[in-house]
């Protein structure tokens, strides 16, 4: 099946760390072979020539470039990221997509390119290391059965980027056969509905893989340059009849006009395409959408036209212990969606597990 979003860069950078290591010579074959021709080694380990004359030539220039780096060994020490799972891995860091309302604002330093890492033995080794730790899944009564679980999808896309990195590919064909022991599992989200290589990886049913879905006046207004949401549905149908555990990450979700209905449709939809999968395992995972200050300064230089609603005195403050602040709905629209959407849920999809909601 042809995917219907495929991001190919317009120039990749390697650094000389970066291509003195194995994952390099996979990592250009794939770039090779996607059409680009603008592949260049560098003499150091200095990333230079990322910015503009103005923001939006540095947004556009950065979009269109790939960056392989070496993480450096602060990155490749797991972390904990909760409410999703045990440790964060992270395979690169920056994403292709156009969202209007990026997680990854205010986040991520410098030009919004996306960076992934050749050395991906060190990456993974953390797997090992970290197997049989963790406080969300880990030895846990609602999601012990996953085991110790690492998310690869914290600071990107790893789907959209798959097909001139292979880094996810074998991060899952590792797992799967169990290099890093057999307690042990892979989850990542995606917008992208690429999916046919992954399906002939024997995964061992130890990768969830979890489509961000929308209502379609969010997606199709906010979210530029991914799959449409019947390609994604349609691929997490793909992915379950390979024998995936699956997921749904319902996010951003926002109060729009007509949310219930929109909202509605979409759980529909995907209820439709999961009807007859044997030994399905679905999880969900709803997300409201929140910003900080930062996070507003940051779109709004990137999608300076943007309809994205983020006004300050509509919402609420929320501050960590830390002093930052993040803005999020009132509580009475929280409560009211909230309870909107565990009902649908267990009507429309009772197979599906709510992780959590946020």
């Amino acid at each position: 099946m042809t995917p219907t979003r495929v991001w190919t860069p317009s120039r990749v950078l390697i650094t000389r760390s970066a291509s003195e290591l194995p994952h390099i010579a996979e990592i250009v074959r794939r770039c090779e072979a996607a059409g680009v021709s603008d592949i260049d080694v560098l003499s150091g380990d200095r990333l230079t020539g990322l910015r503009g004359e103005t923001e939006r030539q540095t947004y556009a220039l950065a979009k269109k470039t790939l960056a392989v780096v070496v993480a450096p060994a602060s990155a490749v020490k797991p972390q904990p990221i909760p409410p999703s799972a045990d440790w964060r891995i992270d395979l690169a860091k920056g994403c292709p997509a156009h969202c209007q309302y990026c997680y990854l604002a205010g986040s991520l330093s410098g030009p919004p390119i996306t960076r992934v890492y050749a050395n991906i033995d060190d990456v993974l080794a953390g797997i090992g290391t970290h197997a049989g730790r963790g406080t969300i899944t880990s030895g846990t009564a609602e999601r012990g059965h996953e085991g110790t679980t690492f998310e690869l999808s914290c600071y990107t896309d790893p789907l959209g980027i798959e097909h001139v990195t292979g880094s996810l590919s074998e991060a899952i064909a590792r797992v799967g056969s169990g290099t890093y022991g057999d307690g042990v599992s892979l989850r990542f989200t995606t917008k992208f509905d690429d999916v046919t290589d992954l399906l002939t990886i024997d995964h061992g049913r130890r990768a969830r893989v979890r489509l961000s879905v929308n209502a379609d006046d969010v997606a199709n207004r906010f979210e530029g340059g991914t799959a449409r949401m019947p390609a994604r549905i349609e691929a997490l149908r793909r992915l379950a009849f390979a024998g995936y555990r699956v997921g749904l990450t319902i996010a951003p979700i926002m109060p729009i006009p007509g949310w219930r209905e929109q909202y509605g449709r979409l759980l529909a939809d995907v209820a439709a395409a999961l009807h007859d999968v044997d030994d399905l395992d679905l999880t969900a995972e709803i997300i409201t959408h929140r910003f900080t200050p930062s996070s507003k300064d940051v779109l709004l230089s990137w999608y300076p036209a943007t309809k994205l609603e983020m006004d300050e005195d509509s919402r609420t403050a929320k501050r960590n212990k830390f002093g930052g602040v993040k803005y999020v709905y009132p509580r009475e629209t929280m409560s009211e969606m909230r309870t909107w959407f565990v009902g649908e849920l267990e009507s429309v999809l009772p197979q599906a597990q709510l992780l959590y909601w946020t």
